[in-house]
């Protein structure tokens, strides 16, 4: 699930709806914000999926959460 497979396309797995919502934080947003921007990405089905691909992206060092906000790192 967290990588693309054969059987898991790469609009599902969590490194492929991370880079789609990477794009979407040019500029730091609330979790809320990014929560009703994101909800058209197609591999996000639910809340749940959404909180787990943001800690993804946390701990593989490409977002932080700092004073309400999550920013892109670069």
């Amino acid at each position: 699930m967290i990588i693309p497979t054969k059987h898991i396309k790469i609009e599902n797995s969590l490194l492929g709806i991370g880079a789609e919502l990477l794009n979407r934080v040019n500029q730091p947003k609330t979790v809320s914000t990014l929560w009703d921007q994101s909800k058209c990405i197609k591999g996000i089905k639910s809340y749940e999926l959404f909180t787990l691909v943001l800690d993804f992206m946390f701990i593989i060092g490409a977002i932080e959460f700092n004073e309400g906000f999550v920013r892109r790192i670069n």
